[in-house]
């Protein structure tokens, strides 16, 4: 393997007469070198946007979601109690959903309101902790004053109001009157609002107190669903699969997974098609260390015949040219890995690309995933390794009389 390994060696410093299979070598690093640092670069961009995009979610939705296949329930206290007992919950809390529209004196828009209990310790909404919780929806359900709402932010610019101001929330869930079905309607206190910096949620969402929530859909007592959080958010799905003994029909269980699995699906769709891609990239590197391979075997064609005329085998012919291959294919791997990994630090460390305010980030997300890397580089040294097949098997069934006499 020595002898091959020199030989090889020798041969990737083109003599003045071989300066055009000198450039094909150069370009063939040069590709590689290109294609593995695209890929890490992109690649990296897109496991940030997947990981900001789960935190924007998480931020917003429980884990876990108890739902009830009539709708609505209530005697939901026992199955809270339960729920707090278990090792891996963080804790539960009752969430009231409710379709309303919004009405402020300036416009008025659709709004998903969900009733939530502040008491429960943790924070339901992005941005706000419990105490902060208490504070803005706790006002008015005691003492007679104007409820709190917390408004999405992209809402609040919708229908025009800012903190303090007033607005009223008319629901389709009304009563039964001499005049017909009229909507239920309450008035609240713009108290805050939040940004999720996600435009599906900032949009449409508004957060009330449960009590309000369920005053406002004439639904006593009732809420929509029950959320968990858990310690260890990618561990939901045995989680799940443990709560089926106190959580049977007609109760049945969604994860945070499961409610988003089409944006997920689309991010890896998404992150796979620009690695099939960007690999032909490599693909296009590899074509020219074959093409830089079948020229240097037609130019060592006396080479090869006096090599097998002193005894190489066709093994050791075949080896010569696959080292001197894999020996471009494992420099412009090696150099595109560090300049991708290093890009990749440089965008991290410097916000010097930012982007329009259409997208959710402000800046490109950067999560570089060594096992991302690691598969990059391990098909990048695959692709050249089966580039140099072909030239290397031509190389090894040549004759040696053959090639002396037109050589």
């Amino acid at each position: 393997m020595a002898l091959e390994l020199f030989i090889a060696g020798k041969y990737l410093k083109a003599k003045r007469k071989e300066g055009f299979i000198s450039l094909i070598t150069f370009l063939s690093v040069a590709g590689v070198t290109v294609g593995v640092m695209a890929l890490v670069v992109v690649i990296a961009v897109m496991s940030g946007a997947e990981t900001d995009f789960r935190k924007r979610i998480l931020g917003l939705e429980p884990h876990i979601l108890v739902m009830n296949y009539s709708g609505k329930f209530d005697n939901y206290s026992h199955i809270l109690s339960d729920l707090d007992k278990r090792e891996q919950i963080k804790g539960a809390s009752p969430i009231l959903f409710a379709q309303a529209m919004i009405r402020s004196q300036q416009s008025f828009s659709g709004v998903m309101v969900r009733g939530i209990d502040p008491e429960k310790g943790f924070s339901l909404v992005k941005g706000f902790n419990s105490e902060q919780l208490k504070k803005v929806l706790n006002k008015g359900t005691s003492n007679g004053d104007l409820p709190g709402i917390i408004l999405g932010q992209e809402l609040a610019n919708s229908v025009r109001v800012i903190k303090g101001d007033k607005v009223i929330l008319m629901s389709p869930n009304g009563f039964i009157s001499p005049m017909g079905h009229i909507p239920s309607m309450k008035r609240f206190v713009v108290t805050d609002t939040f940004d999720s910096g996600m435009y599906e949620y900032d949009s449409v969402l508004a957060y009330v107190h449960l009590k309000e929530a369920q005053r406002l859909s004439n639904v006593k007592n009732k809420i929509s669903a029950i959320g968990i959080w858990i310690e260890d958010v990618f561990n939901v799905k045995p989680v799940k699969d443990n709560l089926s003994d106190i959580l049977s029909y007609p109760f049945y269980l969604r994860d945070w997974m499961d409610i988003n699995k089409s944006l997920f699906a689309a991010l890896k769709l998404e992150k796979t098609a620009m690695f099939i891609i960007l690999t032909l990239i490599i693909l296009v590197a590899a074509f020219n260390i074959a093409s830089a391979l079948i020229m240097m075997v037609m130019e060592k064609t006396k080479d090869i015949a006096v090599l097998k005329a002193m005894g190489a085998t066709n093994k050791a012919i075949r080896r010569i040219f696959i080292l001197k291959g894999m020996i471009i294919g494992l420099l412009g791997t090696f150099i595109g890995t560090i300049s991708g990994v290093a890009i990749c630090f440089i965008l991290k460390r410097y916000d010097f690309i930012q982007l329009p305010d259409a997208y959710p980030f402000s800046t490109l997300p950067v999560q570089l995933e060594y096992f991302d890397v690691l598969i990059i580089a391990v098909s990048a040294i695959i692709i050249c390794f089966f580039s140099t097949l072909y030239p290397s098997y031509k190389a090894s069934k040549m004759d040696p009389v053959e090639a002396l006499r037109y050589g």
